[in-house]
């Protein structure tokens, strides 16, 4: 799992094709594509040496790479080499910042690196801390819709004076993480976010709820598999890498990330047959090109508008701010059992300005109150 100050991911955004306009982060030529799916590893630890060692050992069977220490990405000689080392081997990049980058930084890295530079992951987990009371946006509410304008605006103006500072010819795209509540990430101005796959929290259901909003709201997705326990080996054998990993490429994840740190942000934990669960996945995916079939037949479940509830279990909470009810509790055997007979088609989305042009790839909407609408 991610935590606050050395967590990394970063957001994605494209830059123009050189001679073309330029606009922010994708750089692009005629005769030029991006990736389909972004493979590769986020990095929480400041060890220099051992990032580059890691580096080359998985150019290989990855594309992506996190620089997600803060004791790098606010050291520009640091950074700077370290974007530079990356780009020198045609690997993309996202850079973890809580603040503000410098204007004149981000145009010289457009420059310098155009496509390979991603973007900026900004803050972390926003949803996840307001459902455990980590991190409040919102510390009380006169009722949900109330919780849902406060924490939406609450966290925008967060991501707007983050972006405050980009010049005028930047319009950055941004990313996070999180547990839940991905819906109300987007509607705060998150142009991408990763579902964390860690602990023992179900991983079809977390894709199928940030799948659907970002479905719904027109953004990009992805995962980052994170920690399944608290101290070594934090994170599970390889075989359950390997399986997450190809869950989240078989429903579609555009960006497909695992987080290497430990607890004290001092090195990495990924092993050798973590290595060789991702070298294996890299040529899964050159096995298995993904084609339209991802869209085909998908079904969406539709949580009451501002509702809020983790769907961690029975004692989960709304908002972080009321105790589960047995309505909670009837929602979340509903989901259930549509992720059962759904599986990897089911998307959950909010009912939330839903019109048909936003929900015209669902084949049936199964709504909270039994209403089914059949498309």
């Amino acid at each position: 799992m991610k935590y606050q100050h050395l967590i990394p991911l970063v957001g994605c955004a494209l830059i123009v094709a050189i001679f073309l306009q330029q606009t922010f982060f994708v750089n692009v030529t005629l005769n030029e594509e991006l990736p389909d799916v972004y493979v590769g590893i986020d990095v929480a630890y400041e060890d220099l040496a051992s990032i580059k060692e890691l580096i080359d050992e998985v150019q290989s069977y990855t594309n992506t790479f996190v620089i997600g220490c803060t004791g790098i990405t606010y050291d520009t000689e640091k950074l700077n080499d370290t974007c530079q080392y990356l780009y020198d081997r045609n690997m993309f990049f996202i850079i973890y910042s809580e603040h503000a980058p410098r204007a004149e930084w981000i145009e010289s890295a457009t420059s310098t690196w155009g496509k390979y530079f991603l973007g900026y992951y900004a803050f972390d987990e926003a949803g996840g801390r307001q459902l455990d009371r980590g991190s409040l946006r919102v510390r009380e509410a006169d009722n949900i819709t109330d919780a849902s304008n406060q924490f939406v605006e609450h966290l925008n103006v967060s991501l707007t004076s983050f972006k405050r500072r980009y010049p005028s010819s930047v319009s950055p795209t941004v990313f996070s993480s999180d547990y839940a509540l991905y819906w109300f990430d987007y509607k705060a101005g998150y142009d991408v976010m990763l579902a964390q796959l860690g602990w023992n929290y179900s991983r079809q259901l977390n894709v199928a709820l940030c799948r659907g909003a970002a479905t719904v709201q027109n953004k990009s997705w992805g995962v980052i598999i994170t920690w399944t326990y608290n101290d070594h080996p934090y994170i599970g054998s390889g075989e359950e890498l390997y399986n997450d990993l190809v869950l989240a490429y078989d429903n579609g994840a555009e960006y497909i990330l695992i987080f290497d740190s430990n607890e004290n942000y001092t090195k990495g934990i990924l092993e050798e047959e973590h290595l060789e669960a991702l070298e294996q996945f890299w040529e899964y995916t050159q096995q298995n090109p993904r084609g339209s079939a991802l869209q085909d037949e998908r079904v969406a479940y539709v949580l009451p508008a501002d509702y809020a509830y983790g769907f961690r279990g029975p004692d989960d909470k709304i908002w972080g701010l009321w105790e589960a009810d047995s309505f909670s509790y009837d929602l979340s055997v509903n989901v259930s059992n549509a992720l059962k007979e759904y599986g990897t088609k089911l998307d959950i989305i909010y009912d939330d300005g839903l019109e048909a042009d936003n929900t015209s790839m669902y084949i049936k909407l199964v709504f909270w109150n039994g209403t089914i609408h059949e498309q």
